[in-house]
């Protein structure tokens, strides 16, 4: 075999000699843009993420000793940079364009797919095919600012103070400037921002004001008569930062009363938008002050890197999706950790409490189960099928809910958010960090132990119930119910013989589905004000009277997001095998308090005839299927939780840490209450901060 010669890479010396020196090929390039391409495609690192620094000083001695190259090389980059607009995309990159978020989630995956090219008389064009790697920010911000001071000088790039001439740099960041603080001052005045911040009504725009002050300095910096510069002394300057602040305080202002006001999407893209618009001002403001020679070049610079970094991450999804989300979860689970808190029991009167729900629970999944069987025999369609059972499901769980019964794995999307609580007071103690979440480990224990008596009411309750009414259906019409059915109902609850730990699994998805809905219902009712507009309905007062009213305004305040919570989780459950039956798919849901009245069912079925190892099975597939319920329920909806609070993950080896440790000096607190009323310090500091909450 022949040796393969791989093909030498060619060097940043090499390129500009064969392209530079006197013979002038770069004249007779077909398109100019594609040698500067070529020559940052020689200069970026293959791994940019890794390399800690990125050299040039081959490039900048090469430069320093050959004068004809970089002097050719030089016109070449003024040339081609020369007169191109940039306003918009510095207005533009990277902010939000719409408020629709759906819209602009699709659209930045249709320009990572497609990317959008812009006239090429504009900036964007250039950097569009010259950075066009989403790392290549990270590989040009690890060369160090003298090594690009140095290059800036060799290749005689003068100052952007120089000129504000139409299409100049200084031109072009000022026009900027001006678009975003109109749009913002347009965007802030808006009926549903506004009601954000009441606060406000009286007093005069932070954004309008803004606005006049920037045409003032832009207006001084544009009359000839002077330099076009300010400096940090100057009193428009001074003023300029701090309505900058307070149109921050604005927004932010907007965004702490969400929780007062609740919060739509809609109004969350626009405050995002503001706020990354004030964000760019802040970066753009300080690059028009100079105060030392040494600023003119450094702030050129500084602004190249920008509308590098700008370019890069103008279509970046993760960020958006991070950003968008962030508040809309907080207040979901805002309301789900209020709603949570009622499922933490403290004492054995709680305890037991919780325990006389979970029968109430049990008792109503037992008639569910048998009216599944029959639902399974009328004649229709799958989705015939599906509708049926999801109706059973949903009117089921909502009677579990307005009884105030419990529905055991409904739990842990609920107090996941509450532990939270918990673990933030932790995180602003000092101290070991074992030590600082030793709140947590407690008030966890107080879910476990609330869950696991859950759990059994459920179990212990639902299978006598679905016992009794199977034998009570066969006893007055002679008829079993469960005899064609037995084999699959008990060979579905072994996590041997069937996908009993994925069902399960997906059973512990849509519970914490149902828990967001709840929290999403809550929030947007608070938004649009819907117990208010209920309560003061002329219609509704002068039928029902004033009082009547208010009691209807405060039950659906209590109640609805529960409701529809318990109506969406049922319709989850009902249509989940249907749907995988349409598709081909082997879907279903299996869930701890139904796989209890399951296993009734299928042992009266089958006239209890079966063996021991199914029955075993069927017992151990109990605990597995809540087990995993719970598992996967909990997870997400602490995920979530962690997510919005912005909580790192690397917290999650100190919690199951402080966990183990309580565990092994109170395991039975794990499942039964062993607190007295007397409590730690650390135990009274979190429960005093949740009795203020």
């Amino acid at each position: 075999m022949k040796n393969r010669k791989s093909k030498p890479k060619i060097s940043i010396t090499s390129f500009l000699t064969h392209y530079f020196d006197e013979s002038q090929l770069w004249t007779q390039a077909n398109d100019e843009i594609e040698l500067l391409v070529q020559l940052v495609s020689i200069i970026r690192p293959k791994k940019p993420k890794t390399v800690k620094t990125v050299d040039i000083q081959e490039l900048l001695d090469f430069l320093h000793k050959n004068d004809f190259i970089r002097l050719q090389f030089s016109y070449y980059l003024k040339k081609l940079l020369h007169n191109k607009k940039f306003n918009k995309f510095l207005s533009d990159a990277g902010i939000l364009r719409d408020v629709d978020f759906i819209f602009e989630v699709r659209k930045r995956i249709f320009s990572k797919l497609l990317p959008y090219q812009p006239n090429k008389n504009s900036l964007e064009y250039v950097l569009n095919q010259v950075f066009y790697m989403n790392t290549d920010t990270i590989w040009v911000n690890k060369i160090s600012i003298s090594q690009i001071e140095k290059l800036h000088d060799l290749l005689l790039f003068k100052p952007i103070y120089d000129t504000i001439e139409e299409d100049s740099v200084l031109s072009e960041m000022l026009l900027s400037m001006n678009i975003i603080t109109q749009r913002i001052s347009g965007r802030a005045m808006e009926t549903d921002v506004i009601k954000m911040v009441p606060e406000y009504d009286s007093l005069e725009s932070p954004f309008a004001a803004f606005e006049k002050e920037l045409h003032q300095i832009d207006d001084i910096l544009r009359d000839p008569k002077n330099k076009h510069f300010i400096t940090s002394s100057d009193l428009y300057y001074k003023q300029l930062l701090i309505l900058h602040k307070q149109c921050d305080d604005f927004v932010e202002k907007a965004f702490a009363n969400s929780s007062k006001y609740g919060i739509s999407l809609r109004v969350n893209q626009n405050l995002l938008r503001i706020r990354q618009q004030l964000h760019r001002l802040k970066v753009l403001i300080p690059l028009l002050v100079v105060d030392r020679e040494e600023n003119k070049t450094n702030n050129g610079i500084q602004l190249a890197l920008k509308l590098i970094k700008y370019n890069c991450y103008k279509n970046d999804i993760r960020g958006l999706v991070s950003e968008s989300t962030q508040l809309l979860s907080y207040e979901v689970t805002q309301h789900t950790a209020k709603t949570g808190e009622k499922y933490i029991t403290e004492t054995r009167q709680e305890y037991f409490k919780m325990f006389r729900a979970a029968l109430g629970g049990g008792l109503i999944v037992g008639i569910l189960c048998i009216i599944k069987v029959l639902l399974g025999k009328v004649e229709t369609s799958d989705f015939g099928h599906a509708f049926l059972y999801s109706m059973n499901y949903s009117l089921g769980f909502i009677a579990i809910y307005l009884c105030g019964f419990t529905l055991a794995t409904k739990q842990p999307a609920m107090t996941a958010s509450a532990l939270i609580r918990a673990l933030e007071q932790g995180m602003k103690k000092q101290g070991n960090p074992s030590e600082k979440h030793q709140a947590f480990a407690v008030l966890f224990a107080r879910v476990f132990r609330s869950q696991f008596i859950a759990f059994v009411g459920n179990v212990i309750m639902a299978f006598p119930i679905s016992l009794l009414g199977i034998w009570l259906i066969d006893y007055a019409f002679g008829y079993n119910i469960a005899a064609s059915k037995w084999t699959k109902l008990l060979t579905d609850l072994s996590p041997v013989h069937s996908m009993a730990i994925f069902h399960a699994a997906i059973a512990g998805i849509f519970l914490f589905l149902s828990g967001i809905i709840s929290g999403s219902i809550a929030n947007r009712d608070k938004h649009h004000q819907v117990y208010y507009r209920i309560q003061e309905h002329p219609v509704l007062k002068m039928t029902f009277g004033r009082n009547k009213t208010k009691k209807l305004a405060d039950l659906y305040e209590k109640k609805w997001a529960g409701v529809i919570s318990n109506l969406w989780f049922g319709v989850f459950m009902g249509s989940t095998a249907s749907i995988g039956l349409f598709f081909g798919l082997n879907l279903d849901v299996r869930h701890i308090t139904f796989a209890s009245g399951n296993l009734a069912l299928g042992l009266y079925g089958a006239d209890f005839m079966v063996t021991l190892s199914l029955i075993a099975w069927g017992i151990i597939g109990i605990g597995v299927i809540g087990l995993v319920n719970f598992l996967v329920s909990f997870a997400l909806s602490l995920g979530l939780a962690f997510r919005s609070r912005d909580i790192p993950l690397l917290e999650i080896r100190f919690i199951i840490s402080s966990i183990w440790k309580h565990f092994k000096s109170k395991p039975m607190s794990f499942f039964f209450p062993s607190e007295r009323r007397s409590k730690s310090p650390t135990e009274e500091v979190y429960l005093a901060s949740e009795t203020k909450k």
